[in-house]
């Protein structure tokens, strides 16, 4: 009896030990075995070493000026911040191949470019190995989620006073990004239109929208825009007689538009508390042919409008181009940054500034036959690294009886074949609350820069 139970004893520890290596053999094997695919694509893991790949929505692409390419998108893990520089951790490939440096500054993408990239906040900015197109080089652009086991160095981003930021995460510079960001749509749906019904009932949308514009609409009158709202003009597009209002609303961005000949409004008008406003690479115009009244302006903001950004603008061919302030007295707000525009051909306005705060750097005046730029009823404008080129009076205080405004940074301007200029107050020492001067540009390189990238020229 002794010996069977021994031998049973012996036996059942026998089943035991190999049933706990098998256990351990399998517990090792199942740590090498693949990740199912659809898991890796979701999360950015690693195989064997080689990260999952996604590819780049190229059709959401456009133009950051320079060799920047910008996609705005949620990619599903932190993005870089002003307080934490470098806690991306996003890769981007060409043909397979990693780019770098990652985390690199903005101004240096744009200008030097060669594979670096930034994942800022909820958008991309890249540069291709070679600064070509990536629409048209025939290259396949994708990322991945992780470390892929490159070290890349790291360059620290300048850092932002308090009170502003370089760029929100739409890219925009200034005014648009105090107290707030300007992100339009940015999350909801993309819908195409190309026909002004289309059109008018998108923009009355309440949802978040992104609306593409294809070919030329005509029409005549005005469309009022919605919150949360981007208009993008696609290439080639146009709006033909008709205006858009940003009436009351907020978080708004115009971008590649063509706009011209509107009768009865201004191209583009931002008033009654609209706010956190971005119009950006758009082309506007008339024409000088017929008498004063016939068009209105192309760029008006007043009556409580506050944190506007207008931005790489052509402003050409009208008598009254950009109005900023009228109606009510709005000292507290119409908070304007205008920068990086070219504004030719103009008779009056480039702009008339009445009551508030304007930041006007790297614009490119031209043939412009009255005055451009006016401070007037107690405004404030700030220039910085402005280019005027046959111009009568490039910047008065003064104008038609209205009360004198403030000037600063007119000797930070280049003047060629233009007038003097009319300053009867003393200079103002305001300056606005954001870091600017990593995107400054000197003066003399303006009008290169300028006519190369205003306008509607985004991919």
């Amino acid at each position: 009896m002794g010996n069977k139970f021994n031998l049973e004893t012996k036996s059942l520890m026998c089943y035991l030990l190999l049933a706990v290596l098998l256990f351990s053999q399998c517990t090792k094997e199942s740590a090498h075995m693949p990740v199912p695919l659809e898991k890796t694509m979701a999360s950015g893991n690693t195989t064997a070493g080689v990260p999952s790949m996604l590819a780049l929505d190229l059709t959401r692409a456009y133009s950051d000026g320079g060799h920047s390419i910008a996609i705005d998108r949620d990619f599903g893990t932190p993005g870089d911040s002003e307080s934490q520089p470098n806690v991306s951790i996003l890769k981007v490939y060409e043909d397979g191949q990693e780019l770098g440096q990652a985390h690199a500054r903005h101004k240096d993408i744009r200008s030097a470019g060669k594979g670096m990239f930034s994942h800022w906040g909820n958008t991309l900015y890249f540069s291709t190995s070679d600064n070509s197109n990536p629409l048209t080089n025939g290259r396949k652009y994708t990322y991945s989620i992780g470390n892929s086991g490159v070290v890349l160095p790291l360059e620290p981003r300048p850092e932002a006073p308090q009170g502003g930021v370089t760029e929100s995460n739409s890219g925009v510079l200034g005014f648009a990004s105090v107290n707030g960001t300007t992100t339009g749509g940015q999350g909801g749906q993309t819908v195409t239109v190309s026909n002004f019904n289309d059109l008018k009932r998108a923009v009355s949308d309440k949802k978040p929208l992104i609306i593409q514009v294809s070919g030329n609409i005509r029409g005549t009158g005005y469309i009022n825009v919605n919150s949360n709202t981007t208009i993008m003009g696609l290439k080639g597009s146009s709006l033909e007689g008709v205006a858009l209002l940003v009436y009351g609303t907020n978080n708004v961005i115009i971008r590649n538009m063509t706009i011209r000949n509107v009768k009865g409004y201004s191209n583009i008008i931002i008033k009654e508390g609209a706010h956190h406003v971005w119009v950006d690479h758009c082309d506007l115009s008339s024409d000088r042919n017929n008498g004063w009244e016939y068009y209105d302006g192309l760029l008006d903001v007043g009556q409580g409008a506050d944190y506007v950004t207008i931005s790489w603008n052509k402003l050409h061919d009208n008598h009254i181009a950009s109005l900023i302030g009228w109606g009510a007295r709005d000292y507290d707000k119409l908070n304007i940054t205008f920068h990086n525009n070219h504004l030719y051909n103009i008779s009056e306005r480039a702009p008339d500034m009445r009551y508030g705060h304007v930041h006007y750097f790297n614009n490119l005046n031209e043939n412009n036959s009255g005055y451009s730029v006016s401070a007037l009823e107690k405004g404030t404008v700030r220039t910085d690294n402005n280019y005027f080129n046959n111009c009568a009076l490039p910047i008065t205080t003064t104008y038609n009886g209205y009360t004198a405004g403030y000037i600063s940074g007119a000797n930070t301007n280049t003047y060629v074949n233009s007038g003097k200029n009319n300053l009867t107050t003393s200079e103002s020492n305001w300056i606005p609350p954001y870091e600017y001067k990593s995107a400054l540009i000197p003066a003399s390189e303006v009008p290169s820069v300028v006519r190369a990238r205003a306008g509607a020229t985004l991919l």
